[in-house]
Formats: structure tokens, sequence, C-alpha cells
């Protein structure tokens, strides 16, 4: 409703052109003021187009790009309302005004669904219910000169010359009913920047910035000094300056987070961490305080840095006593046609490379005992079967007994490649067990007299209890054969709680063989197989533990086991 009173427009009569001209010129820079404001938010809106276009996805560039415009329309339409003078033009512009506004709100929820990696603006149904409410919304506006229930309006000379417009009861449902659903949008991107572990201060600045207008809607309905108007195109100008040119990066960074389950860490072009979301913080806790945040990837994940810049993509990190395996994947991060910097994906791949690595042993154990096969029973082989055939020969039985002997080594032999087969096997279940009752155990089943064992190791250690006393009892072997019959051996347990170590006082092992020892085959003993610490070095690497000879207090061999789980 236009509703014109005599003295009140610019060119009534007598005194109320007076009061009009004058009231023109006392507010004339407030008028100049609400010009710029929404002069510079159309701009700001037009202009943030092309930066818009740069989204790579389709959807979210559309909606972004849909919002933009209509903004920007909606703050044009303004600016030409408080120009326009007070009649038909001012009303037609602002109507459109309010067309433009409510038509932003469907864009908003389009450019969050989008954003967020929805399918809600792609559904029929919702978008039938949005054009649906949309239309109503708009015949409420239209038909307002026959209900008379959203807004009245009359030229008015306070603050400045411009038609007045009072907001009743439809305006303020229709208001609601905007704000609702663009908190609906507002939910979507909160849950998005919490769900990958995002910094949503960004967001809460822009997303309260953007609030403000409702603000002075209200200060403007209550107020005379300021004009009841909506100023929301005021705050989309900020939102669309804020997410295109202030935290661009980081709202594509958040994206591309969101859009994958797998760990993903974002890279500026300088190679400092941007972000990360928070299946990464899952896999690398030590940067979920987020104080790694600026800085270069080689100090804040160094294993990371040095996996992709070398040839293998694969990256070790050793945490509470486990090796994991990392496989990372570094990709591009842009926005359109602009290189922002690199994205690495990370994927967990420990249980493959434990499976390769194993796969990896067993082909070497297998050369190892096609060695075995072909070279160290190939000779008594030939020694017994050459005795016998001069047995055959000359009906002397010292061949035979010749023979026997050489077969007698070929059993030893086959006897130890199967147990060091069986001992490089994986483990499966550990238990508790207590290291002292299994020394004696090992101890009380080979041949020890006259040596000595003292054991010195009151400790429970997770292991497999079958492998650990033939480890031990393969390393107690040791020490009598080359320390002599009379050896002491000891047990004790490291300093730094880390494992146990078997000592004797015997002549000790060179320092130059200390490596070599546990080479399979290798023996200083022309009786022995050269299995027996071969076997020691498979238990101990199947368990996940460490062997390594040193010299003992004594000048004897040491032997020292690490990386051996304590059990309280």
């Amino acid at each position: 409703m236009l509703a014109q009173s005599p003295g009140s427009v610019l060119f009534a009569r007598s005194s109320g052109s007076v009061v009009l001209v004058q009231s023109f010129g006392s507010g004339s820079t407030l008028l100049a003021v609400y010009v710029l404001a929404f002069a510079a938010a159309a701009v700001a809106c037009f202009v943030s187009v092309p930066r818009a276009r740069t989204f790579d996805d389709p959807d979210v560039r559309a909606g972004l790009v849909s919002l933009l415009v209509l903004s920007g329309l909606w703050a044009t339409a303004h600016v030409g309302f408080l120009l326009a003078p007070p009649g038909t033009i001012a009303l037609v512009l602002y109507v459109a005004g309010l067309v433009a506004g409510f038509s932003t709100i469907g864009a908003w929820l389009y450019f969050c669904s989008a954003y967020t990696g929805r399918t809600i603006h792609r559904q029929p149904i919702y978008r039938r219910t949005a054009i649906g409410i949309f239309v109503v919304v708009l015949a409420v506006k239209f038909t307002n000169p026959i209900h008379e229930m959203y807004f009245v309006a009359e030229a008015s000379a306070t603050p400045f010359p411009h038609l007045g417009v009072q907001h009743l009861i439809g305006h303020w449902i229709a208001m609601g009913l905007a704000y609702a659903l663009a908190t609906v949008g507002i939910f979507m991107l909160v849950e998005q920047f919490t769900q990958v572990g995002a910094d949503t201060t960004p967001l809460a600045v822009l997303v309260g910035i953007t609030g403000l207008p409702l603000v002075l809607d209200i200060v403007g309905y209550l107020n005379p000094g300021l004009i009841d108007m909506t100023y929301e195109p005021l705050g989309v100008a900020v939102f669309a300056v804020g997410v295109l040119f202030i935290f661009f990066d980081q709202f594509q960074a958040t994206r591309i987070a969101h859009e994958t389950d797998d760990p993903v860490i974002v890279l500026d072009d300088e190679d400092r961490v941007r972000d990360y979301n928070v299946s990464a913080r899952r896999y690398l806790p030590e940067i979920a305080d987020r104080a790694v945040i600026g800085e270069p990837l080689a100090e804040a994940l160094p294993e990371l840095a040095a996996a992709i810049d070398s040839d293998d993509d694969i990256c070790r990190i050793d945490r509470d006593g486990e090796t994991l395996y990392y496989r990372i994947s570094v990709g591009p991060f842009t926005a359109g046609s602009r290189h922002l910097g690199r994205l690495l994906t990370i994927a967990d791949v420990t249980d493959r490379e434990r499976y390769r690595m194993e796969l990896e042993r067993q082909n070497e154990r297998l050369d190892r005992f096609a060695s075995v096969v072909s070279h160290d029973l190939r000779n008594p082989l030939n020694v017994a079967q050459g005795r016998v055939d001069l047995a055959v020969e000359t009906g002397d039985d010292e061949h035979l007994e010749a023979a026997t002997n050489a077969l007698d080594r070929m059993e030893e032999l086959i006897a130890d490649v199967l147990t060091l087969a069986r001992q490089g096997q994986p483990i499966g279940e550990t238990e508790s067990v207590r290291l002292g009752t299994v020394c004696e155990e090992a101890w009380s089943v080979i041949d020890a007299e006259p040596a000595t064992l003292e054991v010195d190791a009151d400790a429970t250690i997770d292991a497999d209890a079958d492998r650990l006393q033939q480890l031990l009892e393969n390393l107690f072997r040791n020490s009598i054969e080359h320390g002599g019959e009379d050896v002491t051996i000891t047990v004790g347990l490291l300093a730094d709680g880390a494992g146990f170590y078997v000592a004797d006082d015997g002549p000790g092992i060179p320092p130059e063989k200390r490596e070599e020892v546990f080479e399979y085959g290798y023996t200083s003993d022309p009786e022995g197989t050269g299995f027996g610490l071969a076997i020691v070095s498979e238990i101990a690497e199947a368990h996940g533990w460490t062997v390594r000879a040193v010299e003992s207090d004594s000048g004897g061999a040491r032997f020292e086991i690490t990386g051996v789980r304590r059990v309280e």
C-alpha cells in the first residue's frame, strides 16, 4: 500500500516543502552512507563471481555463483530504491529486492548442500518443496495491496526523503522462515568443519558477521533513525569476500578433506601444514593439538616428508613398540587453474607390508634351504654313496661305518633345517611367561653337565613359551660347545628393561664375527651344522625382537635380546 500525505513528498506545497528540503539537507550524508554501503555490497558480490567459478565442484560453483548474483541484484535494487523518488518506481524496486532476497535462501541451501557433499539440492522432493515455498511467499508479497499483511509504504522525510516502508506480520514470518532455512545451511557447514577437525574460527567469524544485518533489521523497525528495510545484502557481501578472498584456501581445503574418509593433510605451496582432517589426527596422534599448523612438513612430520621425497612412498613409523606402515599419495591442491599447494592422502598398509615382508623372509629362507639341500646335504650324500659302492666292491665294513656317519650327518642337518623352517614362521598368539621358569625347563632338556647355569631374571614377558625355550636351548648349547663343558652361563635382565641376555665365561666371539655368527651355515666347529644361532635369530625375529652378540663382562660371549615386552 502506497500512501501519500500532504507535506510529505518532495513537491508538497507551503511549509511541507520547506521541512522536506531541510530534512533532505540534514540527511544527505546518511543517504550517501546507505547508498555507498549497498553499492559496495553489490560490487563485492559481482566482483566475487569470477573467483567463485574457480571451485572445482560444479554444484558448489553453481550454488555460490547464484548466491552472489542474487545478492548483488538484491543490493542493487536497494540502491535504486534509496535513490528513486518516493513513489511507484521506489515501490517496484523494493519489491524486486524482496524477491531477489528471498531467492538467495535457495541459492544458499544449494551451496551448503553441495559444499558439504550432500545430495539434498538434487533430490526432486526437496526441489519441489523449495519451489512451492518460494511461490507462496512471492504470492503473499505481490498480493500485499489486497491483504496489507506484508508492509505498508508512504513517503517519509526521516532521516532523509525516501519511501518509508513499515513491515508487518507477513514480512516477519517470511523473515523468520528465511533465517530458519539459512540456519540449516549453517549447521551443514559447522558439521563438516567439525567432522574433518578443521578450525571453525573463520566460519564462526563469517557467520557472525553475516547475521549482524538481522540486528539492523530490528533496530530499523524500532528506531526512526534507521530505515526500516532489509540489510542482509551487506552480510552476504561480507560472507562472499571472506570465503573467496580471505578464507578461500581454508574452505577449499575443508571441502576436499571432507570428500574422503582417508586421512588427508593439506600443504601450502611452501610445504607448510595448512590443515588436516580427523582421520589424519587418528593416524598421527602427534598432530592432534593443531600445533603443527603453519609448520614445515619436514619439521612437523619428518617421516612423511622423507617418504614423499624418496622413491619409496611407504612411510614407516614406530609407535608404542609397534611399527606402522603408511602409503603416502601426493596430489595437487588447486582451485581451478590456481595452484595452492599439495594434498597428502594417507593409507594404512601395515598389514600388507607385514605380509609382504614375511613373504620376502620366506623366500629368503627357501633360498637358504635350497642352498643347504644343494650343498650341505649333497656332500655327506656323496660320501655315503661312495662308501656304499666301495663296500659293495671290496666287502670292507669300514666303508659302511663311514657311510653311516655321513647319513647321521644328513639326519642332523635335516633336523636343524626343519627346526629352522618351523621357528621362522610368524607367531600367532603369545602369553605371559616367567623367564626364569623357561630357563630352567630349557636347561633340563640339554646335556649340560658339568656346566653351570645362573639365572637372575625374575621377570614375566610376553612370548611364545615353546619358541622361547627353543631359543634358550640353542644359546645354552652354543655356550657349551664353544665355551667348554665346565662353562658358566648367566641369564639376566638388561639394565634398560627392554629385554634379557644370555652370557658365558668362554672364549667369546671376535668382533668381526659377531654379525656373521647368525648367518645360515656359519660355524667354527667342524662337527656343527651352523644353524643353531640362525634358529635363535629366526625365533627372535618372529617375536619382533632383535638379537645381537657382544662381549660379556668375563670376556666371553653375550647375546642380548631386545624389544621384549615386559608384563607387570
